[in-house]
């Protein structure tokens, strides 16, 4: 089954009995608190909710919660929440840790530990965020926005197998990947373009993909009809790989607070998923992310 919008992906995994157990470091967050309860209600999720008990009591008391409800792990040090939340998804005791109030470097840091984190061997971590195009009713994925700062080959070829790992817990049975760039011909002068048909030609047979494509090209049926490109990708792509971290980043922003998408972050080469939001999102794209979290962790 094809999902197409954030409310199919709920009902999927409700049918599914889905629920999973995710482990919040800092809970003493009222916006990422306030989402992992939605998920909570919704029976989507259970919490185990680290990081300073008093804070986190008051804050559960103040969303209209009885604290004694909730396994509530008391520890006094971000290092150790992540770590904690991380050691209990090791031993089966949580199965999605999440990012509550801390710095993204210190959260990453427990997640990528050689000794005790969640990096399969020989993966390459990485983000992709997955947005609803009401308009077109469908799902589509964007990469990398957050992680991996300026990708060469090798690496883009990582990303785009993540992505592809991605869209099957979506259930699109061929996704279309689009190696995006500032123009659909490859000029020397931006490399971005040489990498796009690097990568292109070493994942050809694996997937439907094309690049470089400019956004319009990549997304736009007439446009590319206009440009005289044609293929099974332009115009229609689920996966748009950027160029660098810059450009997803700002791209995947203007999406949600000009376009007003909804829109679910991931992070991929894991061996659990891991909910890692933005310290703006909403509470809702928050949920999404948890959401879609406990989608990979069942599909």
């Amino acid at each position: 089954m094809t999902l197409r919008n954030f409310a199919q992906m709920e009902e999927f995994v409700l049918k599914q009995n889905g629920k999973k157990k995710i482990a919040l470091a800092a809970a003493h967050d009222a916006v990422a608190l306030e989402a992992l309860l939605t998920a909570v209600d919704k029976h989507i999720a259970d919490a185990a909710l680290i990081g300073d008990a008093g804070k986190i009591r008051a804050l559960l008391a103040q969303l209209g919660r009885e604290p004694s409800a909730f396994e509530i792990i008391q520890e006094s040090d971000d290092r150790a929440m992540v770590d904690r939340a991380v050691a209990m998804v090791r031993a089966g005791q949580a199965d999605i840790p999440m990012k509550g109030l801390m710095h993204t470097a210190t959260f990453m840091k427990g997640i990528l530990s050689k000794e005790t984190g969640l990096l399969e061997p020989g993966e390459l971590l990485s983000q992709a965020s997955v947005f609803e195009d009401a308009g077109q009713d469908r799902l589509f994925i964007v990469a990398d926005c957050a992680v991996n700062i300026q990708p060469g080959v090798e690496e883009k070829v990582k990303i785009t197998e993540n992505c592809l790992k991605l869209a099957g817990t979506l259930g699109i049975a061929e996704p279309k990947v689009a190696l995006v760039s500032a123009v659909e011909t490859v000029n020397p002068k931006i490399p971005s373009t040489v990498e796009a048909s690097e990568v292109k030609k070493l994942l050809a047979g694996r997937c439907l993909i094309d690049g470089p494509l400019a956004l319009d090209n990549a997304i736009d049926a007439e446009a590319a009809a206009h440009k005289g490109i044609g293929g099974p990708v332009a115009g229609s792509a689920d996966i748009l790989i950027m160029p660098d971290l810059w450009s997803g980043n700002i791209f995947s922003k203007g999406l949600v607070f000009y376009a007003h998408m909804k829109g679910a972050g991931t992070l991929n080469g894991l061996s659990s998923p891991v909910v890692m939001s933005s310290r703006t999102d909403t509470v809702e794209n928050k949920y999404l992310s948890v959401l879609t979290a406990v989608l990979q962790s069942i599909r």
